[in-house]
């Protein structure tokens, strides 16, 4: 309790206003990809991270396919492009990944 007042009594005193500057980013979308080979949208993070999955765009394997992944979100309508569900950013459907997981169809 007197933490809050303590932080509200500074922050009103100081005239603090907490701004963003910089223009808000827009939340990343497979449905605004024009163009499946397009990384441009995607921040270091998320490049570092499809990396360290060991995301491969040609498979060494063949049967481990992301279109035959359970983790890989087929293209739509709306979406262009094929994605995963761990991580952000367009997949092609022969690529491949060390998390790779049977897709289980339901019976």
């Amino acid at each position: 309790m007197h933490r809050r007042i303590f932080i509200q009594t500074l922050l009103g005193s100081s005239g603090l206003v907490l701004l963003n500057c910089g223009s808000p980013q827009k939340e990343y979308s497979l449905e605004d990809i024009t163009d499946c080979d397009d990384l441009s949208g995607l921040d270091e993070e998320e490049l570092e991270k499809r990396k360290s999955l060991g995301y491969e765009e040609e498979t060494p394997v063949s049967d481990n396919r992301c279109d035959n992944c359970q983790l890989y979100l087929p293209p739509t309508e709306k979406r262009k492009c094929g994605g995963c569900q761990l991580f952000k950013g367009p997949v092609k459907p022969g690529a491949y990944c060390t998390y790779w997981a049977p897709r289980v169809e339901n019976a």
